[in-house]
This record gives structure tokens, C-alpha cells and sequence, in this order.
């Protein structure tokens, strides 16, 4: 068989998206590989064909429970023996799959790092004929990536003593230039051998949302698609708590998902999601990574995260079945401020910490740039795009206003303090603040004090986030944001350079489209099967694989296997009871 035969036959599709043959080509040659695909890319492909295409087994190296049975689950589904060991294993059922492995039953094992640095565990794995390691979020590998994992450290040790010296894929979604390369030389792979496909995401609508009532907002759009699932995430264990609670009192089949759960109710709440008897699920972070559900419509950040790593992978989790879907981060300067106490408070070294404050401001840049959301995301990662179109920024028509004036007080007030203060005590000064910390540094002597005290420090502060994020100024020391000039803020002191910007934008809530009535027929078709084989519904067909149908309308076997997402194995599976839907009889 061939890569194609086997896209066709297990997944159902004719074509390989970007980036995919190529990657899957590589790893078939035997050569290390690191592959930077945007979320719903189709990443898990890139590792998955090879698997069934090579001898002996493929080791898949995952950093969560979820992640792993929702893989497997998948996989079963699509006629393909897979297992996993994890800690939600009693050691009966772990040796049971440690023994399909060992007699070939199995074509992919999906495993936490953590178990490949028990000596037992190694010792098992030794035995085994293992003919591709594949590493999936290969981003925890480094501490410049912004969910750096101590666990993931130790695979540098630990792969060389695989005796087969099998070739590895490591695979994500969210990777700067200088977390890939961090990759590639832990990993042992040559920087010739990274495939990047692109991190634009077409589908993804982007909006950046201030000055609305956070709870009003969130109540208001999930009430007006409660038909389409949905994920709000919150930087806080009381934050997930109330917005849950609010949205169930509402009526709204919402649950929640934090660190402090217990594990049953998380695990409970997780599967509801999964399985759909949720529409939307109130989460922290803690929740998601590697989730496969390709049907979330959208993704809103009730709190801003730390970094746009983290932002873009957790939006990038709606529309993975390629429909169209909406990313809302909606924002209040607060939120930077839990994010800089929880960086404060954590354990991480200075220099760590140091990536975390860089990764802090990011955020700040991107809530506060009035060029293309998506764009700016794209650019951060080190790549180019066009303006998307259809992000708030993108869609807003409103004329700029030249601000050249108000820039230059700035500018001339962060000079006249030596560049040695933040955004906070730079405000306060230019609105003539009656501060005592003022009076004490005698800041209030200074000719830009009070220069511009017609304006509220609050719309100063986010007049000075704006032109940090259009790079008129920086703040070069993470630990300190002082402000300093850049070259392009001079030439605008100098009168070299105008400004100009849009006042803050007021976003409305959308929804999606109602779905047909057919469309609903083939929904509780695929929920009932989903139900009868305890698998989560997508598993059986995408959201986007039944929209296809309801348009295409197939009458017989050849023409439903023609349409995205119907292989072989589910035809023959499921595609009598989907044509009777269809037509009715």
C-alpha cells in the first residue's frame, strides 16, 4: 500500500492537506523530522500512516490521558488496533497491552513521558520492535515554549537506548523560531529536516473584545448557540466557577474543568463535552490540549492567557473539522496583571521567568495592534500572510484619527523621565496625577507633567499599549517595563512620522448559522451509533463530513464514499444507515 491508499481507505480522504506528504515521506525515508502544523492541520496523520505502512510498532509519546484515549478511540474506529498505558490503568490492563504490542497486535502505543523514565517500563520497551517514535506537543521540550514540561527533558536521554534507533516525528502546533530550533537539537534532528506548513488558520474568525460586561457578553452569545459546542476558558479556579454557575442558571447544559476537581468529575464533565450532552465546557488551561474534538465552534478567552502560544493553540481548538468558527479573547488590563502574579509566584527560574514576562507582553501587543488579528499572530510566529478579512480588525471601516500630536507628549514624557519607569507612572505623570510617588520622585517638575491631563490615565495607559504594539515603544528588560524609545518613535518625535489609530472597538456577539433539518436527522443518527459504541460522536464523522452530505445528498455507496472523512472502513461500517437518514426510507 502506499501513503494514499491508506488516507483513502482508514480516513476517507483523496488528498493530502500541506505539508503532509511531505512530512510522511520523510519519516517513511528514515529521517528525523519536526513537524510545525497549525492546530487541525492534520498532525496526527503525518505519524498515523507511517504506522500502519512500516513494520513493528509506532511509539507515540503524549503529554495527556485525554489526548491518548480520544486518539485510540479514533483509530479503533477507523479499523486500526491501537493502545494506550497510562495512569488511569489499573497494571492487569497495562500488561495486557504491553502483551498485544509485544505479539504485533498493535500498530500504534500511545504513552506519557513520564513512563519511559521508570527502568521497568524501559526494560519492556526494549523487547519491543519499535520502528518510529513519534512525540506529540513536542513544544514542552523547551523551557522557551509556554508550556515547558521538566518530563519531556529527559527524552534527549532516553531515545538513544531504544535499540532499534528508530526515526522520530516530533510534532506542534505552536513553535517560535527559536523554540524549534530548541527542538530540533534535543531531538537530534537536523534543521533541514523541518517541515512548516504554515500557522494561518482560514476558517478561524479572530476578535478582540474590550470594554463590554464580561459575564453579559459570554451569557448572551452561548445562550444564542447553545447548537453549536463551544469551549470559554478562564485564567482562574474561581473564575471557571462563577461563569459555570451563571450559564447553569441560565439553563445552559455548561460544566466546568479545573485542576482542583476532583478527577472523577473532571473526567465525567470531560467526556459530557466530548460526547456532546455539553454544549459548552468552562475551563482553565488545564483543559484541552490534545483534544480531538473536531465540532467547537468557538473559543472564547473570558481572561486573556500568558502568552500567544498558549492563546493560538487554545483558539486554534475550534474548527478543526474546517467549518467556520470564532476565536473571542475578551480583555481588561486586569488580566495581565494575574498573569504577571502567577509568574511572580511560580517556581521558575529568573530566566524562565524572563521568557514568561516577554511572553506577557506579546499578548498585550497583540490585544492592543489595529492591523489583521491573524496576521499579527502569523508574523509573531515568523511567518507572512495577507490581512484575513474577517477579524474584528480586518472588518472594522471606521476612519482613523491622527494622533501624531498626543504621540509625540507621550514620547517626549517617557524621554523626560530617562526611560526609567512603566507604562503606569508614565500615564499618571502625563495626567498631572496628585500621587504621592509622583511628588517624591518630583516628577511633577517635569514640563510634559499634566501635558495632556484632559484625558483619564486609564485611555493614556492604552494609548501607550498601542504604540508599544505598532513598535513606536518597547520595553527591552521583561522583569522591568520601563519604556523606551524605539528608532521608529524617534522619527515620530523628530516630526519625521505620523500616527494615527481607531478608537477602541465595541464587538458584537455572533452566532452561527441554524442547521438544516436534515442536518439534525444525521446529528441524532450520529449521536445514537456514538452512544451504542461509547465512543464521542466526531469520532464517527466530523460535523463537516455531514454538512458535505446534506449538500452532496449521495445516493448510493460510490458517491458517499466520494464525500471528505468517509473511508472504506466507515462505509462499510456505518453507510446503509446514513443513506437511509439521508433519503428517508
Amino acid at each position: 500500500m502506499t501513503p494514499q491508499d491508506v488516507l483513502e481507505k482508514y480516513y476517507g480522504y483523496n488528498q493530502f492537506r500541506p505539508g503532509q506528504e511531505k512530512i510522511i515521506q520523510q519519516v517513511l525515508a528514515g529521517k528525523n523530522t519536526l513537524a510545525i502544523m497549525p492546530t487541525g492541520g492534520g498532525k496526527s496523520l503525518c505519524y498515523q500512516i507511517p504506522a500502519l505502512l512500516l513494520e513493528g510498532l509506532t511509539l507515540v509519546v503524549s503529554p495527556l490521558i485525554s489526548l491518548m484515549k480520544d486518539q485510540v478511540d479514533a483509530l479503533q474506529a477507523s479499523g486500526i488496533y491501537a493502545g494506550f498505558i497510562n495512569s488511569s490503568q489499573d497494571w492487569s490492563t497495562t500488561r495486557s497491552v504491553l502483551s498485544d504490542a509485544a505479539n504485533g497486535r498493535l500498530k500504534l502505543l500511545y504513552i506519557a513521558p513520564e513512563r519511559l523514565e521508570q527502568p521497568g517500563f524501559m526494560e519492556q520497551l526494549q523487547q519491543l520492535q519499535i520502528s518510529l517514535i513519534a512525540i506529540d506537543e513536542a513544544h514542552c521540550i523547551s523551557q522557551w515554549g509556554h508550556d515547558f514540561r521538566k518530563s519531556y527533558l529527559a527524552l534527549s536521554d532516553i531515545l538513544p537506548q531504544i535499540p532499534s534507533q528508530p526515526p522520530v516525528i516530533a510534532l506542534t502546533a505552536t513553535a517560535t523560531k527559536q523554540v524549534a530550533a530548541d527542538i530540533m537539537r534535543r531531538l537530534f534532528i537536523p534543521p533541514a529536516n523541518e517541515v512548516k506548513t504554515g500557522f494561518a488558520r482560514p476558517n478561524l474568525s479572530f476578535q478582540v473584545v474590550k470594554g463590554q460586561n464580561k459575564n453579559e457578553f459570554i451569557l448572551d452569545y452561548v445562550t444564542a448557540n447553545q447548537k453549536t459546542p463551544g469551549i470559554v476558558y478562564a485564567a482562574t479556579r474561581k473564575k471557571v466557577e462563577q461563569i459555570g454557575q451563571m450559564l447553569q442558571k441560565a439553563g445552559i447544559k455548561a460544566g466546568i474543568y479545573h485542576a482542583g476537581l476532583p478527577e472523577e468529575i473532571r473526567q465525567r464533565n470531560q467526556e459530557d463535552f466530548l460526547f456532546d450532552r455539553l454544549s459548552v465546557i468552562v475551563a482553565t488551561n488545564a483543559f484541552g490540549m490534545g483534544i480531538d474534538k473536531s465540532n467547537v465552534h468557538y473559543i472564547i478567552h473570558a481572561q486573556a492567557p500568558g502568552s500567544l502560544e498558549a492563546y493560538y493553540q487554545e483558539a486554534g481548538r475550534a474548527g478543526r473539522d474546517g467549518s467556520p468558527a470564532e476565536a473571542i479573547l475578551l480583555y481588561s488590563a486586569q488580566d495581565m496583571q494575574i498573569q504577571r502574579l502567577f509568574a511572580e509566584n511560580s517556581d521558575a527560574d529568573q530566566k524562565h521567568k524572563d521568557v514568561i514576562y516577554t511572553n506577557i507582553q506579546s499578548v498585550v501587543n497583540y490585544v492592543n495592534t489595529q492591523k489583521c488579528l491573524q496576521q499579527f499572530i502569523v508574523e509573531y510566529f515568523g511567518q507572512d500572510m495577507e490581512p484575513c478579512g474577517q477579524c474584528t480588525n480586518c472588518l472594522d471601516d471606521r476612519q482613523t484619527t491622527d494622533v501624531t500630536l498626543l504621540t509625540q507628549k507621550i514620547l517626549s514624557c517617557v524621554m523626560r523621565m530617562h526611560q526609567r519607569y512603566g507604562k503606569k507612572l508614565v500615564a499618571q505623570v502625563l495626567a498631572g496625577s496628585k500621587a504621592k510617588r509622583i511628588s517624591e520622585l518630583q516628577l511633577n517638575h517635569l514640563s510634559t507633567y499634566g501635558i495632556i491631563k484632559e484625558i483619564k490615565t486609564p485611555a493614556i495607559e492604552e494609548l501607550i499599549d498601542y504604540l508599544t504594539a505598532s513598535g513606536y515603544l518597547t520595553m527591552p528588560d521583561p522583569q522591568y517595563p520601563t519604556l523606551h524609545l524605539t528608532e521608529l518613535g524617534a522619527e515620530v518625535l523628530r516630526g519625521h512620522r505620523k500616527v494615527s489609530r481607531k478608537v477602541t472597538v465595541v464587538a458584537k456577539r455572533s452566532t452561527m448559522p441554524e442547521n438544516s433539518e436534515l442536518f439534525e436527522r444525521l446529528r441524532a443518527l450520529r449521536y445514537e451509533l456514538a452512544e451504542k459504541q461509547a465512543v464521542p460522536p466526531y469520532v464517527i464523522f466530523s460535523d463537516q463530513t455531514l454538512h458535505e452530505m446534506c449538500s452532496v445528498l449521495p445516493q448510493n455507496d460510490s458517491e458517499l464514499l466520494a464525500i471528505k472523512g468517509v473511508g472504506q472502513q466507515k462505509l462499510e461500517k456505518y453507510g446503509q444507515q446514513f443513506l437511509t437518514a439521508i433519503h428517508g426510507s
